[in-house]
């Protein structure tokens, strides 16, 4: 019988079915980091156990990390604490951990990938909701918290409910300016922020045969966003070309079996789907939100909603609370917003892609004045790709600051936060209220090049205006 790709991994790592309909699920690959496992951990020592199956869990550090400190202790007690506490647990437990000092320290949905760690057909968890990034390689990832990640390191297995799957079809040809983070911005638009609840999304369609690995890490990361507890696309030869070589990944005969074994996993064709979307690649535009929610986006080209126009009681509340925090103002242009900060990097683009096609553009041109712009590497290996490429040195020359690798703003568990009621032009993935480190602090979100151009404008600008986009190809 044809199956798609989640029903293939699924059966080939369930254990057993539980008395509550859950499924016990064999975790393939365990990723932790600093800020949800330091629980898991006291939990194991309460109960007198030890990690089932070491060889299969990484650590790196990367939400708490100052981006603008190289040396320790930081100057944060907690976060100061919360690295070394990382580092005995994983130094007793005699787990993988990839510290500052290895070169090899970043975001964990970076790491995990530019490693060769994160492979196709396999489960992978991890204390993180955007673990759904992993998807990218054909694997089910997805995000798990302090109590499951227990669960995994004593057993390796944890417990789960089968989800549906939803194909979302993406074909066409995108118009220059236009990247992946716009691509699930809208189809977080379209389908809702609840709209992938108790499901599995596959991206399929031909924008998605032509992306990179890193426009594909880029969708599904953001595919929690939408709903989703996974993100998934079927492992091709653009998956097998970017892990042959890196550190993790098989070698020698080993590798050719492996690939053969990844192929398989791929979805069959006639396989059932509990639900498919089609989407026109040519109807989606440059995207900014301008909410409080990753689904509250519109066009650059499209005026902020109006809530006199909303169709339901629920709508109409849901707008005028956003407007309200957000200070905008409804039926007015989002080109043309005023912005304080301009923030590059998080674990959605934080990866060298992001920083290249920046850099391509931006050269030459200078942040306006009042604007704070800040580039932050995804990882220590992004760090040293850009800077072997001069890449730091035109964003530089452009007015940004360029930091050492990690979360920074994106979540703001570190320094890197916004100041009262600023606005930033983000990268990152959530807009939510706090969410980049003020109470009051306002998030819009965007792609890399729709970033610069604010950072360069002062104001939400167009960038295929600002950096004459339509006359130069399109990186798709």
């Amino acid at each position: 019988m044809a199956k798609s790709l989640f029903e293939k991994v699924w059966d080939a790592h369930a254990v057993r079915k539980l008395a509550n309909g859950q499924t016990q699920l064999l975790i393939g690959t365990h990723l932790i980091h600093e800020v949800t496992s330091p629980q898991a951990f006291g939990m194991l020592r309460d109960l007198g156990l030890k990690v089932l199956m070491p060889h299969r869990t990484f650590a790196t550090v990367d939400h708490i990390v100052p981006t603008d400190q190289l040396v320790e202790p930081f100057a944060d007690p907690l976060a100061d604490a919360m690295i070394k506490e990382l580092r005995k647990n994983c130094q007793e437990f005699g787990i993988t951990f990839f510290d500052r000092s290895t070169g090899k320290q970043g975001i964990v949905h970076i790491v995990g990938p530019e490693q060769g760690i994160t492979q196709p057909g396999t489960t992978i968890a991890c204390g993180d909701s955007h673990t759904s990034t992993h998807g990218a390689f054909g694997a089910i990832a997805f995000g798990i918290g302090t109590t499951q990640i227990r669960d995994v390191l004593a057993t390796q297995t944890m417990a789960l409910g089968k989800l549906k799957v939803r194909r979302i079809n993406v074909d066409g040809k995108l118009r220059p300016g236009v990247y992946a983070k716009d691509v699930i911005l809208h189809i977080i638009r379209t389908l809702g922020v609840n709209g992938g609840t108790g499901y599995a999304y596959e991206y399929a369609g031909s924008v998605f045969d032509r992306f990179s690995m890193e426009e594909r890490m880029t969708v599904c990361n953001m595919s929690i966003e939408g709903g989703a507890r996974v993100g998934y696309v079927n492992p091709d030869e653009t998956t097998f070309k970017y892990l042959e070589g890196r550190p993790y990944s098989p070698k020698g005969q080993a590798w050719t079996q492996a690939v053969a074994s990844w192929r398989s996993f791929a979805s069959d064709p006639g396989c059932h789907y509990d639900d498919v979307v089609n989407i026109r690649a040519e109807d989606i535009a440059p995207t900014v939100t301008w909410g409080i929610n990753p689904g509250q986006g519109i066009s650059i080209e499209e005026k902020i909603p109006d809530p006199s126009a909303a169709q339901a009681v629920d709508e109409k509340a849901s707008i005028e609370e956003a407007l309200a925090y957000m200070k905008l103002k409804p039926g007015a242009p989002i080109k043309g917003t005023k912005i304080d900060v301009a923030f590059l990097g998080s674990c959605t683009n934080g990866r060298l892609s992001d920083f290249q096609e920046v850099a391509k553009y931006i050269k030459g041109k200078k942040v306006a004045p009042g604007v704070k712009a800040i580039a932050v590497p995804g990882s220590q290996g992004v760090a040293v790709l850009c800077e072997s490429l001069g890449i730091d040195k035109v964003l530089r020359e452009a007015g940004f600051e360029w930091r050492a690798a990690g979360c920074s703003m994106c979540l703001a568990m570190n320094p890197d936060k916004l100041v009262g009621d600023q606005l930033c032009a983000s990268s990152s993935n959530r807009n939510f209220k706090g969410r980049q480190g003020s109470p009051t602090g306002r998030t819009l979100l965007m792609s890399p090049l729709m970033v610069a151009a604010a950072a360069v404008t002062g104001q939400v600008s167009d960038a295929r205006e600002v950096f004459h986009v339509r006359d130069l190809p399109a990186a798709v």
